[in-house]
């Protein structure tokens, strides 16, 4: 009885929460211009105002594949192309490590109602390109969103067999806005194995930049949280936005996320938590050498 009343209370939230963004997503259609794309940012099911973003993109870029992948989405209840499934019947392939993640999934309405594959794989540079070519052979894909908190760099680099025209990257805000960091390659990579912070992960904006400009991006920003970069590829960058520096772009992170040797939040500073990770080994992708953090 408590699990029906929990789902009913889900399914009640997530309905709220659809119409509402139904609003926004009416609103940002009668934006067409807009100076930087925070200023569309709202939030459904994405984590912070991804949802906006997203929808204000492609609305204002002519995309003919309405397709998109997404990695490292947990159970699907909070992330970044949920409401692109919903609101625009985009169809998607969605990539989590967790089994009991995916059969959540797979048990849900979204699986039935929408053109949606969901794979239990845990993501490396080796099987990157066959997990998504078992999906899609249609290169043009509509949107790639790689969030996997750890070798997001590796993969980006790996993958050659998709070009998407939206391309988000979480980046490490912490690694800075100068440094072309990420960290070194290692297959098993979990974050919370490599340093009990659970702070050392990913790589910095700069060299996500450097590497998407290499294979034809156009940076336009990053959300207002300062964990998502934004890039479109060069043959579709609409007039409304500008290609935007790693200065101009770069947003700090405000979430404080750091944990102690027992697991336990402690809520650092900026400073503090940068000091956590002193003396980390990170991959510097210009001299292609290993550095200290």
């Amino acid at each position: 009885m408590l699990n029906k009343i929990k789902k009913l209370l889900h399914l009640y939230r997530d309905t709220i929460l659809f119409s509402n963004g139904q609003v926004l997503s009416r609103i940002n259609k009668n934006s067409p211009k807009v100076s930087s794309i925070n200023e569309v940012e709202f939030k459904v099911y994405s984590q912070w105002g991804d949802d906006g973003i997203i929808d204000w993109l492609v609305n204002n870029i002519e995309i003919e594949s309405k397709s998109f992948i997404e990695f490292g989405v947990e159970n699907y209840s909070e992330s970044n192309t949920r409401f692109l499934l919903e609101n625009k019947n985009w169809s998607g392939l969605i990539l989590d490590s967790s089994e009991e993640n995916i059969k959540e999934i797979t048990n849900s309405n979204d699986y039935w109602k929408h053109d949606l594959t969901a794979l239990t794989a845990f993501i490396n540079i080796s099987n990157i390109n066959d997990l998504i070519t078992s999906w899609t052979q249609n290169t043009d894909l509509g949107l790639l969103h790689i969030d996997i908190d750890g070798n997001d760099y590796w993969v980006w680099e790996a993958i050659n067999c998709v070009e998407p025209i939206i391309l988000i990257l979480e980046y490490n805000a912490l690694f800075g806005s100068d440094r072309y960091i990420t960290v070194p390659y290692d297959e098993n990579f979990d974050r919370t194995k490599a340093h009990f912070s659970n702070l050392y992960f990913g790589a910095s904006l700069p060299a996500l930049h450097n590497l998407s400009e290499e294979k034809g991006y156009s940076f336009i920003g990053c959300n207002l949280a300062g964990n998502n970069a934004y890039f479109i590829r060069n043959d579709k960058l609409p007039n409304e936005l500008s290609k935007l520096t790693i200065e101009e772009g770069f947003k700090e992170s405000k979430f404080r996320e750091c944990r102690d040797m027992k697991g336990k939040l402690t809520y650092p500073s900026k400073v503090e938590a940068i000091d956590t990770l002193k003396g980390m080994p990170v991959y510097n992708v210009l001299n292609s050498k290993i550095e200290k953090f």
